[in-house]
């Protein structure tokens, strides 16, 4: 199927969420949403944090989609936020498609911003810009899972772009930018790029120390010692990266250093989102 789209303007999207801690839960008290962008209702599988699952109807992204997400986390507030499943860039024409996130965690609160990989088509044209504010007190574990081509059909990204940048602000100062950037074929084979697996992988959580590392590690080497997997703690932001060849792997990596990392710094019981076992 051709997934080409025309170089006109596409989607204008925006979507505004804020949590704030009430009573004994977390509740979402703040909406706000423009073009396809919105979230299901709130969830609570377990006491007081909140579950939330972003939609996006159009059911993919093209070429001149512009989307934003801006999340803010209240002092005391819980929010986990993942997605029903992947999210698709398809084949451009010649625009490029924008996604931008601001996430903003404050003091006393945490945010899990765990949505399920994004795959991008032969051709797809696309950017990506995130901000990760934490306030001192605050707490934040993410991931973002990249699949460039579609590998099950076998269809490589040997045409497109992706340009891909995370920043990581920790009380008012930058200590880390994660950027993925691709062009075609040129990284796929590189030893520095993606040496010829098809997905990548990053997951952040802060502030950790390095007893966060010392776990994480030991959990590799145990576990996942032969996968192209490593942790590492740059001023209080711990990064694990992984390459792979499918979401399933990476999923069966990632999912228990969240967990274990969920235990050490955030207090919280493993509690995977419903909508993972769909």
């Amino acid at each position: 199927m051709d997934m080409a789209v025309p170089e006109t303007r596409g989607w204008q999207a925006r979507l505004e969420l804020g949590f704030e801690a009430r009573f004994d839960k977390t509740r979402l008290k703040h909406r706000r949403q423009r073009g396809p962008l919105a979230v299901q209702r709130p969830f609570y599988p377990e006491y007081g944090v909140c579950h939330c699952y972003l939609l996006h109807p159009p059911g993919g992204v093209v070429g001149g989609d512009e989307l934003e997400i801006d999340v803010h986390v209240a002092s005391g507030a819980q929010a986990l936020i993942t997605t029903p499943g992947a999210t698709k860039f398809y084949r451009s024409a010649g625009l490029s498609a924008l996604q931008t996130q601001h996430l903003r965690v404050e003091a006393g609160a945490s945010l899990e911003w765990l949505p399920q990989e994004n795959i991008y088509f032969p051709a797809a044209r696309s950017r990506l810009r995130s901000r990760v504010d934490i306030a001192e007190g605050g707490r934040f574990i993410g991931w973002e899972l990249h699949c460039l081509g579609r590998p099950a059909n076998g269809e490589r990204f040997d045409t497109g772009t992706l340009d891909s940048r995370a920043e990581f602000w920790l009380d008012g100062r930058r200590v880390l930018i994660d950027q993925l950037q691709v062009s075609g074929d040129d990284q796929f084979s590189a030893a520095a790029g993606m040496r010829g697996h098809a997905m990548a992988a990053s997951l952040c959580a802060a502030p950790a120390g390095q007893a966060e590392l010392d776990a994480v590690q030991a959990l590799i080497e145990e576990r996942f010692a032969a996968l192209p997997v490593g942790a590492t703690l740059v001023d209080g932001v711990l990064a694990v990266r992984m390459l792979g060849q499918n979401t399933e792997c990476l999923q069966a990596t990632l999912i228990p250093v969240w967990e274990l990392l969920r235990q050490r710094l955030l207090g919280l019981a493993p509690c995977p989102p419903r909508i993972w076992a769909t």
